[in-house]
């Protein structure tokens, strides 16, 4: 079956790779894996995984062999479960065998490699026999701790490639072999041997010269190197692990009015379940009963608890902060919005960008060329009379010095704490290729129902007749709109306990359809409604007032007249409100050098007040929902690079289109799939912490490739001309690796312009 068949019948598979030493290592198994049938896979030397996708039916199987035939292990993940249980327990260094070898050999080669290159370095150190002590001690060094090197090294040989590992134990080893050759049968050997440790080579004779220094030394700062990459990339991988910890273990399910305690993998969807106050809730549902408060800063960022009662969504890992609450199960499992988070990072870190395949690419050349300079160099020196030796001392220089470890790290390690750190801020980014996106965005796109506004009907305006007090009449028609369901009634109720407080019970209710509300509140006959409700009760609001509400309505606001005891008493507009952080989030995108648009349904005039009140210039309104992708489209063709932000079903198609989709998590389901990121939060200053993220990210990965490989083309000349010490390159070109991974750290410290 062809790759060009795969669409609409491709399955996704997931692997972890073990094994692998270097980028080179990760492109040789995706060239493996992509010569099969069928198959396309990507492989990711950072995050130790292969995402591959194959027809319906393959056996994963097969999968894993041809992994393992390339000499690297391949397992299935574990199930979520199993994998948040283990991030529950002991640090990420106790839970992986390689890291503890890695570590346990290290430690070794410390403690055995110290005296030797102390030996060499120090002529004062150098006893009668110092360097057969010398052979005992890198011995091990050499054999056993580089041993993985070794290993890796001969694998490639079977299968006629090379990579890093190659470097590294050719260099090496030739250092053990030579020095083996001065001892036993050089003069090296000979009682009172010394000679002096030197920044550069030294050029005489062969036999008399000892490189176990060189072969340990390099083995100790290559592992150093080794094991704190590893150990970076896991703290790089946290915001993943954090999310997975985030997660209730236990439910208290209600069966037949009994709570019992269950693991949470056992509950069900439909099931009910309690939440008492400081529990997480295990999983996302509706309240069936109870009222409480909600803490979503874990999840969300948002620092005010949310109030919820029965009938209100909550989403599993956020905190119960309030009164107990009975909560049934909507979504469980991977469908839950905690799932979905995860899963979204997970697949950010996965992909590849194609700066990073830039990087594999060159990681893939870069060894051969390295083989071949290195024994151009010995040629040459011998061409030039100088001694053995010395021609031997500048190869294993360039092999050393060479090791593409900063370059296969360059872009990956930025990339797992970019959008790690996006997450945590509440940026969910689909896939590392949308960051390159990011860059060339001059356009930003906004949807105003519940991106820009609140998309909630809110009590925007309280306008009285003369001599009628503002709390009175919030406390009559906000107690007689209590008991309607209505949006707009329950906007009013909740305008009215804002300002006022409790309110009283009305003795008695009616429900006019189409036109509005009457009762009884405190011993009062009062009307809620349309102007003509009122006015079949011959209560006519006065011409002031009459204005105004049609100068509101014209606005595109709703209002509703009042009145009581035979008399209009005033009128409440409500409208949908823009969220408090609008105007600021468009001041940030503005300082970014970006253009927004205010893009709506609505009519013009709404259009205009709400742009106006948050400082957009540029509106485009009374837009057919179908016509927003066209509007999109127009300006994409205009030359523009657009960001697109909505939240509703009808902004799917937009975000699509767009160069760069961004959907609030507040939103419809269907917009964030199909976004190509997700801002969790629902405050639109999180547009202004996904540029900046992104920017800064991509800044990151072209600081790391301009030092990995402006490092690897300064240094292989230095070495070649016998200007470096062995030992010496091995220590700088771990601390390549070091720097690269250091650098991309440096992204956690982002700060979200939202907890400003």
């Amino acid at each position: 079956m062809s790759t060009s068949a795969l669409p609409g019948n491709g399955t996704g598979i997931e692997l972890e790779i073990g094994g692998m030493t270097c980028a080179s290592c990760a492109m040789r198994i995706e060239k493996k894996l992509n010569r099969l049938d069928g198959v396309e896979a990507t492989v990711n030397y950072a995050t130790e995984k292969a995402r591959v996708t194959v027809p319906a039916g393959y056996d994963p199987a097969i999968l894993i062999a041809e992994v393992e035939k390339t000499g690297y292990s391949a397992v299935l993940p574990k199930p979520k479960t199993e994998r948040m249980a283990e991030a529950g327990g002991g640090s990420p260094e106790t839970e992986d065998p390689e890291l503890r070898s890695l570590r346990a050999r290290l430690i070794a080669s410390v403690v055995l490699s110290v005296p030797v290159i102390a030996m060499a370095m120090v002529p004062a150190l150098q006893f009668t026999y110092w360097q057969w002590a010398s052979l005992a001690l890198a011995s091990p060094v050499i054999v056993w701790g580089a041993w993985p090197f070794h290993r890796a090294a001969w694998q490639n040989l079977k299968h006629a490639t090379a990579t890093m590992d190659t470097l590294i134990s050719m260099g090496t080893l030739s250092a053990f072999m030579w020095s083996l050759y001065a001892l036993f049968l050089g003069t090296a050997g000979m009682p009172g041997m010394t000679h002096a440790f030197e920044l550069t080579l030294a050029r005489h004779d062969a036999s008399g010269n000892i490189y176990l220094e060189v072969g340990a030394g390099v083995t100790m700062f290559i592992l150093a190197g080794r094991y704190f990459e590893k150990r970076s990339k896991k703290q790089a991988g946290a915001a993943l692990r954090a999310l997975l910890e985030l997660g209730a273990k236990e439910v208290s399910l209600l069966r037949d009015g009994v709570e019992i305690t269950v693991p949470v993998e056992d509950l069900r969807l439909d099931d009910e379940f309690v939440v008492r106050p400081g529990e997480k809730f295990a999983t996302d549902g509706v309240v069936v009963s109870g009222s409480s408060a909600v803490d979503a800063s874990m999840l969300t960022g948002e620092s005010m608890p949310v109030e919820v009662a029965a009938g209100d969504a909550v989403t599993g890992a956020t905190t119960n902060v309030g009164g107990r609450l009975v909560v049934r199960a909507t979504r469980i499992g991977a469908d839950t919005q905690l799932a979905q988070m995860a899963q979204l990072v997970e697949d950010a870190q996965t992909g590849k960008a194609e700066v990073q395949r830039l990087a594999d690419r060159i990681s893939g050349v870069f060894v051969p060329i390295v083989l071949v300079i290195a024994l151009v160099t010995v040629v040459a020196w011998l061409i030039a009379g100088f001694p053995a030796s010395a021609a031997f001392s500048a190869a294993v220089a360039v092999l050393v010095i060479a090791c593409p470890c900063a370059l296969g790290l360059a872009t990956p390690t930025a990339l797992l704490v970019g959008t790690g750190r996006g997450a945590q801020m509440g940026v969910l980014i689909k896939g590392p290729e949308i960051l390159e996106s990011t860059r060339k965005i001059d356009t930003v796109v906004l949807d105003k129902t519940g991106t820009v506004t609140t998309g909630k009907m809110a009590l925007a305006d309280v306008m009285l007749e003369d001599g009628v007090d503002r709390g009175e009449l919030l406390r009559l028609v906000g107690a007689l709109e209590n008991a309607s369901e209505h949006p707009i009634a329950q906007a009013i109720t909740r305008g009215a306990v804002q300002e006022v407080g409790a309110l009283p019970d009305p003795e008695t209710f009616t429900n006019l359809a189409g036109a509005g509300v009457q009762g009884v509140v405190d011993g009062h006959a009062v009307i809620v409604g349309r102007e003509s409700l009122l006015a079949e009760w011959s209560q006519a609001l006065s011409p002031r007032l009459r204005e105004a509400k049609a100068q509101a309505e014209r606005s595109g606001k709703t209002v509703v007249a009042v009145g009581w005891d035979g008399r209009a008493r005033g009128i409440c507009v409500v409208a949908d409100t823009v969220k408090p952080s609008s105007a600021e989030a468009i001041r940030q995108l503005k300082a970014l050098g970006l253009a927004p648009i205010l893009l709506t349904g609505d009519n013009a005039a709404v259009a205009r007040q709400i742009a106006a009140e948050v400082g957009i210039e540029e509106v485009i309104a009374e837009v057919l929902p179908t016509d927003k992708v066209e509007v999109v489209a127009r300006l994409q063709r205009e030359g523009r690079t657009v960001a697109m932000v909505g939240d509703g079903v009808n902004d799917a198609p937009a975000l699509a289109q767009a160069d760069l989709g961004l959907a609030m998590g507040t939103g419809a389901d269907v917009a964030i799939e199909a976004s190509d990121i997700t801002l969790v939060r629902g405050d639109l200053r999180s547009v202004v912490d996904a540029i900046k993220l992104s920017r800064k990210t991509l800044g990151t990965i072209k600081t790391n490739l301009f030092w990995a490989f402006a490092y690897n083309v300064a240094a292989i000349p230095v070495a070649a001309f016998g200007l470096l010490n062995p030992m010496l390159a091995g220590a700088a070109m771990a601390l390549s690796s070091v720097f690269v991974v250091g650098n991309s750290l440096r992204l956690r410290g982002v700060r979200s312009v939202i907890a400003k």
